[in-house]
């Protein structure tokens, strides 16, 4: 068989503060195939992004990062950075948050795809400026001879993210890894942004790992979904399926509060929400279930002790209610 694109085994990211370590990412393991697009969804404050900067040896100067994770079966944690610089970006290109705040603001848009080109293929400035324009032209920046010299504070939010795109792509990448790529960005260019990636994963062949809050974009974009909540995977599986019939309370949660057009909000105008917060990083519970104090499911076993990952119908979920058989049949129990 293949070996995956990217296999991800037990990652964790821990921070320090008052002389101890707090798990931000703890015991992640999932893998990505090879022309397949897997969602981690989540809210704010979950750890999506702190996992994707693990991925491409980036955490914080101040982490700790133990596991392992394997790029086509090669061990990457503990790489010297020279080692890490010619992964980055040939083989997995990285679409920033913030279209903005990525690009530098005294170099032109040319100079910017340039580099990405010439660190990884020798060629003249030149002919990195013509592949360049190239770059442009595929993400369907419009001009793209004139925009080449541009500097990026002359350039709307969706130029901005189509830029940071070339950059991305520029060295022909296997695997994309896009963080929250329609942030700040309107509808309309946020519509265009996806269905541009679509075309781009299509036609190139590639990978995408798709970090996002939006579960439209994940529902319309994803093959598969991690949900991560309070840094750990608490349901995994096919996009339809959990879609279908997700079977974490949070991910219930998660699905019961997107926007719909034929709910006004009830009498007193409210919406569904999940009660509380994701719990800080510094204060989360040590024992039991991370989601417990926001579960409208919760009983005994959930403040006990963290659950495993069970397995229900092809669908992994961490979760007390599908201890044993995996049926559903506790889920059932305190449903009826």
């Amino acid at each position: 068989m293949t070996a995956p694109l990217l296999s991800v085994a037990d990652l964790s990211v821990e921070l320090p503060r008052w002389g101890r370590w707090f798990p931000a990412v703890n015991g992640v393991s999932f893998t990505l195939k090879r022309g397949e697009t897997v969602a981690l969804a989540g809210e704010s404050g979950c750890g999506k992004s702190l996992l994707a900067r693990a991925l491409i040896g980036l955490p914080p100067e101040s982490a700790r990062v133990s596991g392992a994770v394997a790029w086509e079966g090669r061990r990457l944690l503990g790489l010297p950075e020279k080692e890490w610089e010619r992964l980055r970006g040939a083989r997995i290109g990285t679409l920033f948050q913030e279209p903005g705040a990525a690009l530098d603001p005294v170099r032109t848009v040319g100079d910017q795809i340039g580099e990405a080109i010439r660190l990884h293929a020798r060629m003249s400035a030149a002919e990195a400026r013509r592949r360049a324009v190239d770059r442009l032209r595929e993400v369907s920046l419009p001009d793209p001879e004139s925009a080449v010299d541009e500097y990026p504070h002359r350039l709307s939010g969706g130029q901005k993210q189509r830029v940071g795109l070339a950059i991305a792509l520029a060295a022909d990448p296997a695997l994309l890894i896009a963080d929250e790529p329609t942030t700040a960005l309107d509808a309309t260019v946020a519509a265009e942004v996806l269905e541009l990636l679509a075309r781009l994963r299509r036609s190139r062949g590639l990978t995408l790992l798709l970090i996002s809050h939006d579960l439209g974009l994940v529902a319309r974009e994803s093959d598969r979904v991690l949900v991560l909540y309070a840094g750990r995977i608490v349901e995994e599986g096919p996009t339809a399926e959990i879609f279908r019939s997700a079977r974490h309370p949070y991910t219930r949660g998660l699905l019961a509060c997107r926007p719909r057009l034929d709910i006004d909000g009830g009498s007193r105008g409210r919406f569904p929400a999940i009660p509380g917060t994701v719990p800080d990083l510094f204060e989360r519970v040590e024992e039991g279930c991370a989601f417990a104090p926001r579960c409208p499911e919760r009983f005994t076993p959930c403040d006990r002790s963290r659950p495993p990952l069970f397995t229900d119908g092809g669908v992994g979920v961490r979760c007390f209610l599908y201890e044993g058989s995996g049926s559903g049949s506790d889920r059932d129990r305190r449903a009826s």
